[in-house]
């Protein structure tokens, strides 16, 4: 019985030791062993390790992605003077963790303090460099990605990495929102002043090229005519030289009536004439030739 209980008391001792010599780190830590107070080593990995008993202490820090929800909103002035209100988060984990120890303690509210101060002045110096229209839609995704590259260069003198910083909301204080508004107004009734001016003047053009075009086309037109005219009074008149020059006598007697025609059309109409005038020739005789 002796040596059984001696037995199971090396077994026991054993047991001690072991739970006090042995840890392990999972997926989700990362460790520093301490041996005297002093950091001995990091261990990054998960696994099972050993340390010395009594002599080495082992702190394990949570190394998931952790969030930073900014609770109160904060105002924020752009370069036009505009107080805008913004809601953010950081999305950051650690990295280094002996000097996220060094530096903060290895406390992630300490760090989280310090990420936050930095990511508000970061906010505060790329919105003084734009207008309200850039930081609201214009340049947000170029804003947040410059927020985390600065967040991140500070992070890395705690040991952590900023992995996001997002701006989930960008609004106009109630004060602001009137300021903004007239001032759109102004702008939207500038570019419609400009609209209209310029509509007067394309349509003061455009009048005057269709009237232009119109004189043009009218007197194309005309002397189209008066060469379409010349043309048939040319082509008339060879006919008419062609059909008369076959029989003269029919040309002359055809001449004076017409001649007649028009010399008689009112019964008041008066001529004072000599008999002899060739003007009665036909008049004394319908066929001169026939007499001779």
């Amino acid at each position: 019985m002796r040596g059984l209980g001696a037995v199971l008391g090396v077994l026991i001792l054993l047991l001690v030791l072991a739970s006090l010599s042995l840890f392990t780190v999972d997926q989700r830590e990362k460790a520093i062993v301490f041996q005297l107070g002093k950091v001995q080593r990091v261990i990054t990995e998960p696994g099972l390790y050993a340390k010395l008993p009594l002599i080495d202490s082992v702190r394990k820090f949570d190394a998931r992605i952790q969030t930073i929800d900014f609770q109160d909103t904060d105002r924020f002035l752009t370069s036009e003077k505009i107080n805008v209100i913004v809601d953010s988060f950081v999305k950051w984990q650690v990295a280094d963790v002996r000097q996220y120890f060094v530096s903060v303690g290895g406390e992630p509210e300490r760090a989280a303090n310090r990420l936050m101060r930095t990511v508000n002045n970061d906010i505060r110096d790329e919105f003084g460099k734009r207008t309200v229209h850039d930081v609201v839609s214009g340049e947000r995704e170029k804003i947040m990605d410059i927020l985390r590259q600065k967040a991140d260069e500070d992070g890395k003198k705690i040991g952590v990495r900023v992995l996001d910083v997002r701006i989930k909301r960008v609004e106009l204080t109630p004060e602001s929102s009137e300021t903004v508004y007239k001032r759109m107004r102004a702008e939207r009734s500038k570019v419609a002043a400009d609209f209209r001016s310029t509509g007067a003047a394309e349509s003061e053009r455009i009048r005057a090229d269709a009237d232009r075009q119109r004189e043009v086309i009218i007197a194309e037109a005309y002397r189209d005519a008066q060469r379409i005219k010349g043309e048939g009074d040319a082509k008339a008149s060879a006919i008419y030289a062609t059909a008369f020059s076959k029989n003269p006598e029919f040309y002359a007697f055809y001449r004076s009536l017409d001649t007649y025609l028009k010399s008689f059309q009112n019964k008041s109409n008066v001529l004072l004439l000599d008999p002899n005038s060739d003007f009665f020739k036909y008049l004394k005789s319908p066929n001169p030739g026939a007499s001779k």
